[in-house]
């Protein structure tokens, strides 16, 4: 009971304290709100991206691993092209191998893209058709809401069936309910057998927006655009488990050395992919500018550190009286302390409050596709910077405080 009647008198005098100087509190919570808004402000901006490019990521699928004749490299010099370049893309016969040999793959699946014009009546939308096989929907998500999915006939078939992003459906469409409808693209029909809701505009588009693709068979893609530049790449789904990933890939590697009958001496032409390998370095881009959110804000903070310090160096000077007489009546030197350094922290997380309740009012702010959101974790980093701050520039002040002879201070002027 001691102690939380010592909180709630601290707590009383720093509240008359702020009380009774507004313009001089208001001032001094400047510093302290400016390096909070920059620090929790950055932090909010990175947060979001990484969230955004991390989730498109995701929607190539986890625990995946691409087969490509490009590596993904991240931050290591120069790409080298032109070696890249000359390799061979992965087949369908390549395809089939690894699908019907791998052991260690939940799903295997093949893809290619291309652009082309697609019409209904007097509508038309430039797509991205998508050439898949039965098992990416194992791989990437495919959110269908009206029809269905490809059969395993279908697909094996190389059949004329389409399933539509929202985006090509919406304008293809318009109200209209586009299900069992013939489109044509390239001069052949499709009949429409699922549409996929609309996911909205994304700020990192893996893969295309898939607003704006038609899937179809892979095998009738093939055929329709065999004398195309395509851009194919086999894709394969490990079973959850991080193990299996490193078995999975060096089993790829053996296989696909033999299916293209490469020697022992020559290396890889082909290259496997992980978005997981890709998010982790991603990750790491976002590391540093979290460090720099944090220098930044730490400028603003160092300025307002300092004018809370001197604000308390003031509040002792002008209560110095008060304190000799609380002294004389049997105060503690921790209660004076505690007093005044309770009185800085509440002054810092008040302008850590205002800081926060800016950067929660810039997330209303539209930006495109980017949704800023102020997590509880930031605002918890925030009020625990301000704490941190208030004790600093409270530490000295309060000590100062509690050291006054109080038959001296009584006599203060």
């Amino acid at each position: 009971m001691k102690f939380f009647r010592m909180v709630f008198e601290s707590f009383r005098f720093a509240w008359q304290a702020l009380r009774s100087n507004v313009l001089r509190t208001l001032l001094s919570l400047l510093g302290v709100t400016v390096g909070i808004f920059s620090i929790i402000g950055v932090l909010t901006m990175v947060d979001s991206l990484e969230a955004n490019v991390k989730n498109a990521l995701s929607s190539i699928g986890e625990k995946t691993i691409y087969v490509d004749k490009f590596p993904w490299l991240f931050g290591e010099g120069d790409y080298p092209w032109w070696k890249y370049f000359q390799r061979p893309r992965p087949k369908y016969s390549e395809y089939e191998y690894l699908k019907n040999n791998v052991k260690n793959a939940d799903a295997v699946t093949i893809m290619d893209y291309s652009v082309a014009n697609a019409k209904y009546q007097n509508s038309s939308f430039d797509a991205l058709i998508h050439g898949i096989t039965y098992d990416f929907d194992l791989i990437t998500e495919v959110p269908i809401i009206e029809g269905r999915y490809f059969t395993e006939s279908e697909v094996d078939g190389g059949r004329n069936v389409a399933i539509l992003g929202g985006e090509v459906a919406q304008t293809l469409f318009d109200n209209e309910n586009g299900l069992g409808k013939s489109i044509k693209i390239k001069g052949q029909k499709f009949t429409v057998i699922g549409i996929q809701e609309i996911k909205g505009k994304q700020l990192v588009d893996v893969g295309g927006n898939p607003d704006q693709k038609i899937y179809i068979p892979f095998l009738r893609h093939k055929r329709m655009f065999s004398s195309g530049n395509l851009f194919g790449m086999i894709a394969l789904q490990a079973y959850e488990d991080d193990e299996n990933m490193v078995m999975l890939e060096s089993e790829i590697t053996g296989l696909m050395r033999t299916v293209r009958g490469l020697k022992p001496s020559e290396e890889d032409n082909f290259a496997l992919n992980r978005p997981d390998a890709a998010a982790k370095a991603i990750s790491s881009v976002f590391d540093a500018l979290r460090v720099g959110g944090y220098v930044i804000g730490a400028f603003a903070l160092l300025i307002g550190g300092f004018g809370i310090a001197n604000i308390m160096f003031v509040s002792v000077k002008e209560r110095t009286n008060i304190i000799g007489i609380q002294k004389s009546l049997g105060a503690k030197n921790y209660f004076i302390l505690f007093q005044f350094l309770f009185e800085s922290v509440f002054l810092c997380i008040i302008g850590g409050l205002f800081g926060l309740l800016l950067v929660y009012l810039i997330s209303f702010v539209s930006l495109g596709p980017l949704d800023l959101i102020l997590t509880t974790g930031n605002m918890v980093v925030g009020l625990m910077i301000a704490s941190v701050i208030g004790i600093l520039s409270g530490i000295i002040p309060a000590s100062q405080a509690a050291s006054l002879n109080p038959v001296i201070a009584i006599r203060a002027k």
